[in-house]
């Protein structure tokens, strides 16, 4: 027999599955509890591990959405399409901004991650080598990317001009997410900050920095 939802729960799995299909990613407990009526976050969660239950999600409270589709469940048969979501964990690995200190990666980069994000798979770079960092400062605020969103990273060592990049600066020490530009006069690197407030960023040699990723997404935070 069938495992039964109730209709909340029907509602709830539909709109999950809905909202990966369209962004990529898991909706949050609030997004959730506005989709289908509830005000109480605690009571979107009771919902949530019914679901778990029954088989039809996967949870991990630790991780920011950390929600995604069971596999091989129940629930394709509420689905409207033949197509299984086809979903991406990747590491969150640290945060990035302002005056953060995240070490370069090597041959381990990988590890040790802070905790998943679930994403599509479908969204663009090498699976293998992308990973995620939370944002501090607001030095890309008018780039949309404002403290507490999360970065998609593909992981290189190379950027052009116009790339939105994590790059180590070894002098500093220090982390930062910008905008990387080749000067004119090739020598000198630019990374510019997009907050009116702030400078930029000018490396006098490529030997001065390293490039440790291109942003492919921004995960949104709300509220």
């Amino acid at each position: 027999m069938a495992t039964r939802l109730s209709e909340r729960q029907t509602h709830m799995l539909s709109y999950i599955r809905d909202y990966v299909e369209e962004h990529g990613y898991p909706p949050s407990i609030r997004e959730i509890g506005q989709a289908v009526g509830i005000s109480s976050t605690s009571v979107v969660s009771y919902n949530l591990n019914a679901l778990v239950n029954k088989g039809f999600l996967v949870r991990n409270d630790k991780v920011s959405r950390g929600l995604r589709l069971a596999e091989d469940s129940e629930a394709d048969a509420i689905h409207s399409g033949p197509t299984r979501l086809n979903l991406l964990e990747i590491p969150l690995l640290g945060t990035i901004g302002a005056g953060t200190h995240i070490q370069p990666r090597d041959n381990d980069w990988l590890e040790p991650a802070l905790g998943h994000i679930t994403l599509s798979a479908d969204m663009g770079g090498d699976a293998e080598k992308v990973y995620a960092l939370r944002v501090e400062g607001d030095s890309m605020i008018d780039a949309l990317i404002a403290e507490g969103d999360v970065v998609v990273m593909q992981h290189q060592e190379t950027a052009n001009s116009g790339d939105f990049v994590a790059a180590w600066l070894k002098r500093q020490e220090i982390m930062t997410l910008k905008e990387f530009h080749r000067e004119p006069d090739h020598k000198r690197i630019r990374l510019q900050p997009y907050n009116p407030s702030m400078d930029p960023i000018y490396v006098d040699s490529e030997d001065d920095i390293e490039i440790q990723g291109k942003v492919i997404a921004v995960l949104r935070r709300l509220g």
